[in-house]
């Protein structure tokens, strides 16, 4: 742990952290601390947290927007590693859309709105950043990111160097992808189409609806907690497993959306995953269904959910 934090220190100077708190950076407000943390703003500062990951076999993670994550309580013992506002950029080319890994989707929705090219109006339903977005092959309204990615830049920690994916190597799948976890998601170029300003703005306002009408915005959360199982929807069993609303400890089953668990204050990373395991057993019990978890979970956990 020491050496890698002095070859960080040497790149990042005081940008590079210790005992860094995760928790204020999910969706779900819990987790304890990084042992080290950086927020890379070059392809120079990836290359240097490489290093301090190769010389040291210290493990590392990346988290974007922090949504689709749960931090253990005892934090993660390596290094997470964030990317910084460089990485927060997006340039229309022609029908392409390029842009920084660090890009809200959100946002990213909306600058394709001003170029009036469309396909990406399902994103404002997903309060990711791109690059988490791609690696997940986020989804909303029954579209996901595969459809509209034509390639993506990763920073290779295995090779020390930036390369482009094509969509065809990119192995995308229900939620994942199979660009590995020695690769840093730093940008993606996104083919779209082009769209009637005012038809665009209607399918993004139509989305906002839907997602505050169904999903419980105002208490912390970290969307989908359970993958959606063939030809059947997470929700719905949860639901008919009557574990809508039950509680362990300061986290709940949301009353206004089954796949959902929100979290008080009070709340523990242990508490979401006891609550997650409950789910599971229920789901089972009811429907004959193992329910396979969306969430990603960060740092040691015990139990791990099935």
């Amino acid at each position: 742990m020491s050496r890698a934090e002095s070859i960080l220190r040497a790149a990042f100077g005081d940008r590079a952290r210790n005992h860094y708190s995760l928790a204020p950076l999910t969706t779900f407000r819990i987790g304890g601390p990084a042992d080290l943390y950086v927020e890379p703003e070059s392809t120079e500062d990836l290359a240097a947290a490489a290093r301090a990951v190769s010389e040291t076999g210290l493990p590392f993670t990346v988290l974007g927007k922090g949504s689709n994550v749960l931090v253990s309580d005892s934090g993660f013992p390596g290094l997470v590693i964030r990317l910084g506002k460089a990485f927060r950029w997006a340039e229309p080319e022609g029908g392409i859309l390029r842009a920084g890994a660090a890009m809200p989707v959100p946002a990213l929705a909306g600058v394709a709105l001003t170029h009036s090219l469309a396909g990406l109006e399902f994103g404002v339903a997903i309060p990711a950043s791109l690059g988490g977005a791609v690696r997940m092959n986020a989804g909303a309204h029954g579209h996901s990111m595969e459809e509209i990615v034509e390639d993506v830049e990763v920073f290779s920690f295995n090779e020390g160097q930036t390369k482009t994916v094509p969509k065809s190597g990119a192995g995308f799948s229900y939620r994942g992808s199979s660009l590995g976890d020695g690769a840093v998601v730093t940008g993606a170029s996104l083919a779209l189409q082009p769209g009637e300003p005012g038809e665009i703005r209607r399918h993004m306002d139509d989305a906002r609806e839907w997602r505050r009408a169904t999903q419980p915005l105002a208490e912390p959360n970290c969307g989908s907690v359970f993958k959606n199982p063939p030809d059947g929807q997470a929700a719905r069993l949860i639901e008919e497993a009557g574990a809508k609303g039950m509680t362990v400890g300061g986290a709940r089953v949301s009353e206004k959306h089954a796949n959902f668990i929100v979290t008080t204050p009070e709340a523990t990373s242990a508490d979401v995953l006891s609550l997650m395991l409950e789910i599971q057993n229920r789901v089972q019990d009811k429907a004959g269904v193992l329910l396979e978890c969306e969430v990603q979970l960060v740092g040691e956990f015990d139990p791990v959910p099935r």
